[in-house]
């Protein structure tokens, strides 16, 4: 019996371009006292990344697959094949790597590989919609002799930052800051680079602030304003806007407003043509404002959740969908007299003539520090098998 480990060196979230490293721990677990104790072998051991994806036969019509493509060697159990017994296709993978070949383990003893690989940047995000997912692992494919191909599947997140991949680092690395005591690998050495020009980019992006102004109203009348300060945003962030009331001359009596992402099948690939745009809810505020002059709301950004992107198959788009409930009539007032001297008690109407409208605003919703993201992922950076 040996134990396999892998663990993820930084987590289970990566931005698109950078290098995932991976530490895979080999062990024979008994003792060198067990009187049962004896040498293990291995005859090797390799590792792939793959990004499988998956659509709904519901929503998606996929070309069929070429059938002169099939290879009858992936039948076989002893050729690694990454996504085997997995639902979908493999629409990206990386050159498999050899950790060792021939090895063996006596009682108690343990080795370690590390494993070391650029994620593609031309892949798709990380991303369960309704429609069509894309789902990113690592495998790690070991073979006892005469025996078949055990896998160990690592998933992780990929988060798309676009202007990346376009990016030249300078040649000249002597203006850059760096500690002549401590000896870093080239490849470690533009990974960190890639975080820090990504970091500030997202930076960039999200911290210019400028007044957005809109006016609120249906047919009757002006209902009121809603101020925005930015319409771009890092998932992690909170959306905040505020309302004011006091200039609308029709009353308003509630509203709501929902953050939403918007999946949609690119035409060519939709099983029904012009079918309904799938729409999710992240975060929802909802506020009975009769008589109220000014109002906000705020709306977290999940982590969890997958920034805008598109795709020759999909796109996922994110906005704010507000909802507003109009009065039909006057919502009257309350005034009380200064020389009045009882109390009064004011009495909201039983019944009233409503009218309802929608408004929807987009937003753009851009990846955030990989790091950061990983605290909340669903996936574990530790994962095992025996074999």
């Amino acid at each position: 019996m040996i134990e396999v480990v892998a663990k993820l060196g930084r987590g289970s979230v990566f931005l698109a371009g950078e290098v995932l490293e991976c530490v895979i721990t080999f062990t024979n677990p008994l003792s060198a006292s067990s009187t049962s104790a004896s040498s293990e072998m291995l005859a090797w051991a390799s590792a792939q990344i793959h990004c499988q994806f998956h659509a709904s036969e519901n929503r998606v019509a996929l070309p069929p697959s070429d059938g002169s493509k099939h290879d009858v060697q992936a039948e076989n159990e002893t050729v690694f094949v990454p996504n085997r017994g997995e639902r979908g296709q493999c629409i990206l993978s990386t050159p498999p790597k050899i950790l060792f070949c021939d090895l063996r383990l006596d009682p108690g003893e343990s080795k370690s590989y590390s494993y070391c690989e650029t994620l593609p940047v031309d892949g798709p995000p990380s991303f369960r919609g309704q429609s069509v997912k894309y789902v990113y692992k690592l495998t790690i494919g070991c073979q006892r002799v005469n025996s078949p191909i055990k896998l160990l599947r690592v998933p992780f997140r990929v988060l798309v930052l676009h202007g990346l991949k376009d990016y030249q680092f300078p040649q000249d690395e002597a203006v850059a800051p760096s500690n002549p005591f401590l000896e870093e690998e080239e490849g470690l050495k533009k990974d960190s680079r890639l975080a820090d020009l990504a970091t500030e980019l997202l930076m960039v992006a999200t911290s210019r602030r400028s007044l957005h102004l809109y006016n609120i109203s249906n047919t009757r009348g002006k209902v009121g304003t809603f101020c925005i300060f930015k319409t771009v945003y890092k998932i992690g962030e909170d959306v905040i806007g505020t309302f004011n009331f006091s200039e609308g001359d029709i009353p308003c009596l509630q509203f709501s407003v929902s953050l939403q992402t918007e999946e949609s099948i690119q035409e060519e690939f939709q099983r029904r043509r012009g079918q309904p745009v799938s729409f999710t809810v992240h975060a929802r505020h909802q506020e009975s404002c009769l008589h109220t002059a000014q109002s906000s709301f705020s709306l977290p950004i999940p982590l969890s959740s997958t920034p805008g992107f598109t795709t020759n198959i999909v796109s996922l788009k994110w906005r704010l969908h507000f909802e507003f409930v109009t009065s039909g009539e006057s919502a009257g007032t309350c005034l009380v007299r200064g020389s009045q001297s009882e109390a009064v008690t004011w009495t909201g109407v039983e019944q009233m003539e409503v009218d309802t409208f929608s408004w929807d605003l987009p937003i753009k919703v851009l990846p955030t520090n990989p790091i950061l993201a990983s605290y909340v992922s669903q996936f574990s950076s530790t994962n095992s098998i025996t074999i």
